[in-house]
């Protein structure tokens, strides 16, 4: 494969060994499509969401303001990381996509029932959503801690935020609820952290930020575009069953 192929907007890789003089009816083509990371806009969209609760927690803003802020997460984090989350599955990273599924479908649930409860209130069906929510966040934090130890960092911070608010929003003890706030602002800093580490990563086409890869994650951004291709005939979308 030639530098200006790899260099190409669209990068073709022929599966099943088209070898000189085989038809070309014998080989089968798929075409990659390089598109930017979609974390850094989740990261983002986390940051906002736990930043905007931890200003309720705090008591930084009134009460009375509770369903406006909620409504901010539903607008802008939801459909941020429902992005990110379609655009894990097209690059080929279910970490990612998993990940932002979890956080995308948790603030959408969140939001929603801040905004239909009476403000200032606790839920302990929230608080019972928070807790699923967070175990299933880790399921993919435990596949990112494999290549992707920032990646995996927040998610595993996610969990803990939403296992404390849900301890609030079973008992409504204010200690709990502190513990949340300061939970959530500390998540904020590791997400915005995450979020432009990840955007400089890609825009520089090199880690300025640690970002703490590993492994896969490594090769993934030193390894050339036969590292990066070499089991494509195995993964969803091209293999024939999943």
């Amino acid at each position: 494969m030639t530098a200006q192929t790899a260099a190409a907007q669209e990068v073709q890789v022929e599966i099943g060994g088209l070898h000189h003089g085989e038809a070309p009816a014998e080989a089968a083509r798929v075409v990659l499509r390089p598109l930017a990371n979609p974390l850094s806009l989740g990261f983002l969209g986390l940051a906002f969401a736990t930043l905007v609760f931890s200003g309720l927690e705090m008591g930084w803003v009134p009460v009375g303001e509770t369903k406006t802020l909620a409504l901010a997460v539903l607008v802008f984090t939801v459909p941020a990381q429902f992005i990110s989350c379609i655009f894990g599955f097209l690059t080929r990273d279910l970490v990612a996509a998993s990940g932002m599924g979890v956080l995308a479908g948790t603030w959408a649930a969140t939001a929603l029932g801040t905004v239909l409860s009476p403000p200032g209130s606790t839920s302990a069906a929230l608080g019972l959503i928070l807790v699923a929510s967070a175990a299933a966040v880790l399921m993919p934090a435990i596949g990112a801690a494999q290549a992707k130890l920032l990646a995996a960092a927040v998610n595993i911070g996610t969990a803990l935020r939403w296992a404390v608010t849900a301890g609030y929003e079973f008992s409504g003890a204010g200690d709990w609820k502190l513990a949340a706030g300061s939970m959530g602002i500390a998540l904020g800093v590791l997400g915005l952290y995450a979020s432009l580490a990840f955007e400089i990563e890609d825009q520089m086409r090199r880690t300025v930020l640690p970002t703490f890869r590993r492994e896969l994650g490594t090769i993934a951004m030193k390894g050339d575009l036969a590292a990066q291709v070499t089991a494509v005939a195995n993964e969803a979308g091209v293999r024939k069953q999943l």
